[in-house]
């Protein structure tokens, strides 16, 4: 940390007006402007009442509670200073702007408080993460992923690897540079192999999973012929009006988004167009994107006009679309209330015991309760199958460039390679360094930090 460099606030809190507004400072001139506009400095991390004027008129402008944070023990690692005020828009604007005028302050850049902890060594990179994670959360279960990575779910382990790394790279050396010491163990390279082997295992189980999954969510397509009611069943799910529902065919044109909480997991529902042969340019369109989404979604909800089932639906249906493998595909066979009660095991009947089907109208919402909660077993299930230590491919990149590593010298030790064995450790270690933004990350920082709001 610097003392020449720039002093920086923004509103940490919401968006006015709020019942309060939190404006923190970060840097070596947030002393100064607590003098300059609150008259003192508090005791460390003790809330005080403050009158907070404006120091080149010396109007008051609001009363509320400052707070003093010194370096090196806050969350930037620098001084840090904060207002709590009133929150109104006139408020925060008058403090903004008084802030603004005191020489070697500006206004903060979106994620600058976050990078500057990253920076000062108040957080790994898997930290920082998490922490963008968890602003970004939405649902119940992603907020406990992401806050397990905020309080160092991946960094902590991480950072034991690499110290298990580290002793292991130091026995190899020693075994290479000083051979002929007497204090340096015979079977020093041996013990440095004892290590590597169950260290390459524990971090490859580690990466094996997906726990991106529930920081981009299960992805359900509707997809079907015209007219089987698929916009309906859409705006039954987000339980308002949010497609156009028509009786001619071609309504749909583009994809629908619905981003679904279920049951705390995140859950994006796609409406798209009719699948047929059209010669409109625009439905073709929306057809190859209806295609499109079908074939990565996670599950395929392909809905039927139950009323029109028959020997052909099938045939129609193995032929429309390559659909996901395994339990990616459900039938839904839509619009139940025009089909007689005698007719329903008919219907279900016609698609044998391999798929599995879905009885129901989204007009009258007969059926809807069993299809949510089968979707609702089939997020758990997609979810909690998958280790969240891994939430980002950025980590499994690095942590398969680790293993990689470690077998590299597995196989160096074979051959009798030791120069190679210790290179390959020097490898892994920094790739677990590259994991927590030790080493070699100027090039990520930005993609990083850009999706932070102002004043985090």
């Amino acid at each position: 940390m610097t003392s020449d460099r720039d002093t920086i606030f923004a509103l940490s809190s919401g968006r006015p007006p709020a019942a309060i507004a939190v404006i923190r400072i970060s840097g070596p001139r947030a002393r100064v402007a607590l003098e300059k506009l609150v008259g003192r400095v508090p005791e460390p991390r003790r809330a005080a009442l403050a009158r907070v004027r404006d120091s080149t008129t010396g109007d008051i402008i609001d009363e509320g509670l400052a707070l003093w944070f010194p370096a090196p023990n806050s969350e930037t690692g620098e001084d840090i200073a904060e207002l709590q005020m009133h929150g109104g828009r006139a408020v925060i604007a008058a403090v903004l702007a008084a802030l603004g005028k005191l020489e070697g302050l500006r206004p903060a850049e979106a994620g600058e408080f976050t990078r500057r902890a990253f920076e000062n060594g108040r957080m790994d990179l898997t930290a920082v993460e998490g922490l963008a994670d968890l602003v970004a959360a939405e649902t119940e279960a992603q907020r406990r992923q992401a806050f397990r990575h905020l309080k160092g779910l991946l960094g902590e382990r991480a950072e034991t690897w690499r110290q298990r790394l580290i002793e292991a790279l130091a026995l190899v050396e020693a075994a290479i540079d000083f051979s002929d010491e007497e204090n340096v163990p015979k079977e020093a390279m041996a013990q440095a192999l004892e290590r590597i082997g169950p260290l390459a295992d524990e971090i490859a189980r580690a990466g094996a999973g997906h726990g991106e999954r529930l920081r981009e969510g299960l992805r359900v397509a509707i997809a079907g012929p015209p007219n089987a009611g698929k916009s309906t069943l859409f705006n039954r799910l987000a339980r308002r009006e949010a497609a156009i529902v028509s009786p001619f065919p071609g309504t749909t044109r583009d994809v629908l988004e619905l981003h679904l909480d279920l049951g705390g997991y995140p859950v994006t529902v796609l409406d798209t167009a009719g699948i047929r042969e059209t010669s409109d340019p625009i439905e073709r369109e929306g057809v190859r994107r209806a295609n499109e989404q079908a074939t990565s979604a996670d599950l395929v909800l392909w809905v039927v006009d139950a009323s029109k089932v028959g020997p052909e639906t099938v045939a129609e249906l193995m032929t429309a679309i390559a659909f996901p493998s395994g339990s990616g595909l459900w039938i839904v066979a839509n619009k139940l209330d025009l089909v007689a009660d005698a007719e329903q095991q008919r219907v279900e009947s016609q698609f044998g015991r391999e798929l599995t089907v879905h009885l129901l109208s989204s007009r009258t919402g007969m059926g809807m309760d069993e299809l949510v909660n089968a979707l609702l077993r089939f997020a758990s299930g997609f979810f909690t199958a998958e280790p969240a230590l891994v939430s980002r491919e950025r980590q499994r990149a690095h942590l398969n460039e680790t293993v990689q590593a470690l077998r590299g010298a597995q196989g160096a030790a074979r051959d009798g390679r030791e120069e190679i064995v210790a290179e390959q450790l020097r490898l892994a270690t920094r790739a677990l360094g590259k994991l927590l933004g030790r080493v070699d990350v100027e090039d990520i920082l930005d993609v990083i930090f850009r999706d932070f709001c102002i004043g985090k």
